[in-house]
């Protein structure tokens, strides 16, 4: 079996309860033959336009050969370094199959500066921009990171004196901005299944274009999906996809907070394409599955809240000595291709269980459009409630700043989470310098003793934002910014990336707090390699 997954305690109860009505309802033959009544009369628009990923495996078999042909193409040029621009589903797929198969593939998600210029001038050990290709990936082909990725190559490129036709390769759907704009100038084009949305894409051109230039081996992580395929289509016990559906979004009362701990699998970095899968599909209309990434050591796993369900990645979900030891526990194991087609149908079915419809991101779109606004008014910024040990603090309300310690506006903050709320740490900043912020969700669970969960800036607006605003409205927000000396202009653009990403946080703040009334804290670090000390210290 090339799917494993144990179950024991609660989530095996949950399992004996509920497949039988699942399997009864045929929602997995439904799901294979395409059946967008599934989740309602008021999905079904949506939903005949989303199920092709069901068919992903065999209708990207005939990309193999062309993306092959490219990768040998390029490599016989010198042409060595693959740098993948995209958001949301165009990144995390790729970024977890290059890892995994341990092959380098720079993932560009973000709009800080430094970041954005280390991914044009590389590195000696990797490359430069001679031997560079750009992968610009973007489903609607509008994307203002990605758009503005690829028009800092652009002139990178040139800069060099390379014509960029030769460097930079697109994937999108038919018929996008992007994919009329790109066919029109010149650029090699790979169209996507338009049936197939962002985060059901990891087997569609969106997560094998990038991964097959890089030289994975895509032709294997289809064979492993394939293998999968007839598992997930049958509506009965056997079914995987119906045991890990029942697991996570069963009960009365339900546990709506998952925790993904990856412990000894070989698979690298599925937690994050999991998290946006699941909070991004199942986080509207005030309910949702919340995922949290942890680590085995995490306070979350020491001592689990009521709320909140382990799921843990292992090499063999069947090896009796993890029963005991992790009684209660959801165990999984596979290969990639199979977790990718088993988590695909979970989530959908997850969704049905829910009430709600899988497939739309209705909130997502509020951050952008308030960072549009920004960038277009561009008014004075705020000024901070106060500043301590080069740290300036802004806070939604007042009363959060009141104690003029960067510890005490901490505990304010916390005191604000609802028994069966959460805490959401994001990162506007360089994660190429700071890359130990991200130990700072394990002080903040900790200290606040909720699930907590971390997402580097803008990159998360695109997975974990929907669950944020259209989730349950239980969350606590933590922003970090940065003042930083990196600056780059945007080619063709009235902003910079650094007044990008700066409007982005503070557009996605003013969401939140204005919009859906949730406390908001944004510390801005004027000294980043210096201040994460004191971040730290207060968190502690």
């Amino acid at each position: 079996m090339s799917f494993g997954i144990h179950v024991s305690g609660r989530p095996k109860e949950l399992v004996d309860s509920v497949v039988p009505g699942l399997a009864a309802s045929l929602v997995a033959s439904g799901i294979t033959a395409g059946d967008a009544t599934l989740w309602g009369a008021a999905a079904e628009d949506e939903a005949s336009r989303r199920l092709g990923w069901v068919q992903s495996v065999s209708l990207s078999r005939p990309l193999v050969p062309e993306i092959e042909a490219l990768r040998a193409e390029l490599v016989a040029q010198g042409v060595t370094r693959v740098v993948l621009a995209g958001m949301g589903g165009s990144s995390l797929a790729p970024e977890v199959i290059a890892q995994t198969a341990g092959v380098p593939l720079v993932i560009l998600d973000s709009t800080s500066p430094g970041q954005v210029l280390a991914a044009i001038d590389g590195d000696a050990e990797a490359g430069g921009l001679q031997q560079t290709v750009l992968v610009v990936s973007s489903k609607s082909g509008s994307t203002v990171e990605t758009d503005s990725a690829k028009r800092a190559f652009e002139a990178a490129f040139r800069d060099l004196g390379i014509d960029p036709l030769e460097r930079i390769v697109v994937v999108t759907d038919p018929g996008s901005p992007l994919d009329q704009s790109a066919r029109a100038e010149g650029y090699r084009v790979f169209n996507a299944d338009p049936d197939v949305g962002g985060r059901f894409s990891a087997l569609t051109a969106f997560g094998l274009v990038p991964s097959g230039l890089a030289g994975v081996d895509i032709s294997e992580l289809l064979d492993e999906a394939e293998a999968t395929l007839l598992e997930v289509a049958i509506d009965g016990r056997e079914n995987p996809a119906l045991t890990l559906a029942a697991a996570i979004a069963g009960g009365d009362p339900r546990k709506d907070k998952l925790g993904l701990v990856t412990d000894g699998t070989h698979i690298v970095g599925l937690p994050d394409w999991i998290e946006q899968l699941i909070a991004e599909s199942t986080g509207k209309n005030g309910t949702g599955i919340l995922p949290v990434v942890l680590l085995p050591v995490s306070p979350e796993v020491e001592d689990p809240p009521a709320d909140l369900q382990i799921l843990r990645l292992v090499d063999d979900a069947e090896a009796f000595h993890l029963f005991e030891r992790h009684f209660g526990e959801i165990l999984v194991s596979g290969s990639l291709g199979a977790q990718f087609v088993v988590w695909e149908y979970a989530t959908a079915i997850a969704g049905r269980m829910l009430g709600i419809n899988p497939f739309d991101q209705p909130d997502v779109e509020s951050a952008k459009v308030a960072a549009r606004g920004l960038l277009e008014a561009r008014p004075e910024p705020t000024a901070p409630a106060f500043v301590t040990d080069g740290v300036e603090v802004r806070v939604s309300d007042p009363a959060l700043a009141a104690s003029g310690t960067l510890a005490g506006v901490l505990d304010a903050l916390w005191a604000r989470i609802p028994a069966d709320g959460y805490v959401s740490v994001q990162a506007y900043v360089n994660r190429l310098a700071v890359p130990q912020l991200h130990g700072l969700r394990e002080l903040v669970a900790a200290d606040s003793g909720r699930p907590t969960t971390f997402g580097w800036g803008p990159r998360f607006l695109h997975s974990t934002g929907q669950y944020h605003k259209g989730g349950p409205a239980v969350g606590v927000f933590l922003q970090i910014t940065e003042q930083s000396d990196v600056e780059l202009e945007i080619p063709g653009r009235p902003f910079t990336f650094g007044e990008l990403i700066q409007a982005q946080a503070a557009g996605d703040a003013a969401v939140l707090a204005e919009g859906h009334g949730r406390p908001v804290v944004t510390l801005t670090l004027t000294d980043p390699q210096i201040d994460v000390l004191s971040l730290f210290e207060a968190a502690q």
